[in-house]
């Protein structure tokens, strides 16, 4: 896996104060992305022990209330699994903390993922530059979805995302 860049101290993507993982990789390439430097999975830097060691100095604090999945597509197959382990690593060392996920893909097409036990909030769907809307809460394009994970997945009908919050603030 690599990264271009992990965000400190971040009100943008998610609740709370939060640190973000901006991956590299990402094959929906969005027209009027707002990353689209991100694209190429071989961008960026290798994500190595001083990047993980960075998040978790960030995790440590008591005020940060989570981590977030960004890019790029934490979901690229050039992400996929080591995404996956460093969540299953955070959920056990911070239980507390949220992990917020953003991907191109959709629910439907994910949900079954292993991943998504450690996803706390997931906002799916591919940017559409016809339904950008800056007032949007977590979200860039009406499109998209913000999905409370956790509760969608103890529902008997999972196909049918539970929402974590209203469009706007």
């Amino acid at each position: 896996m690599r990264y271009h860049n992990i965000t400190k101290d971040d009100m943008l993507n998610g609740d709370g104060l939060r640190v973000v993982l901006w991956v590299a990789g990402c094959s929906h390439c969005c027209k009027e992305c707002q990353n689209p430097v991100t694209w190429d999975p071989n961008g960026g830097l290798p994500f190595d022990e001083a990047a993980r060691q960075e998040i978790f100095d960030q995790l440590d604090k008591p005020y940060i209330s989570g981590i977030t999945f960004s890019g790029g597509d934490p979901l690229h197959s050039a992400n996929r699994f080591e995404v996956r382990n460093l969540m299953a690593e955070i959920k056990q060392k911070y239980p507390d903390k949220t992990i917020w996920l953003y991907t191109g893909d959709s629910w439907e097409n994910i949900q079954h993922y292993a991943i998504m036990q450690y996803v706390d909030v997931l906002v799916d769907g591919e940017f559409e530059a016809d339904k950008k809307d800056v007032k949007l809460l977590w979200k860039g394009s009406s499109n998209q979805r913000v999905i409370d994970v956790q509760k969608t997945l103890k529902q008997t009908d999972t196909s049918v995302p539970v929402l974590h919050c209203n469009d706007y603030a």
